[in-house]
């Protein structure tokens, strides 16, 4: 299966419990979520996944990068609460 059914198929799954828990689906741009850790929205991957790195106060970049990224859109969502 191609990644992007995948996605699409973990999407449907995370809406679904949502509706089921009567939680609001909240969603960030690529540049809110760089805005949020970095200060800029123009950051690169690198300075992103350094920021994440800082604030959960780890030895070292959480890997795979998709890691990192889903820690990036906790952290975003943590801070704009």
């Amino acid at each position: 299966m191609g990644n992007t059914i995948l996605v699409a198929q973990a999407r449907g799954v995370v809406m679904l419990v949502l509706a089921q828990y009567q939680l609001p689906l909240v969603e960030y741009t690529p540049a809110q979520i760089k805005q949020a850790l970095t200060g800029h929205g123009n950051a690169d991957k690198a300075m992103v996944q350094e920021a994440v790195a800082r604030e959960l106060n780890l030895p070292s970049i959480p890997k795979p990068d998709d890691a990192a990224d889903g820690l990036a859109v906790a952290l975003t969502a943590w801070f704009q609460r």
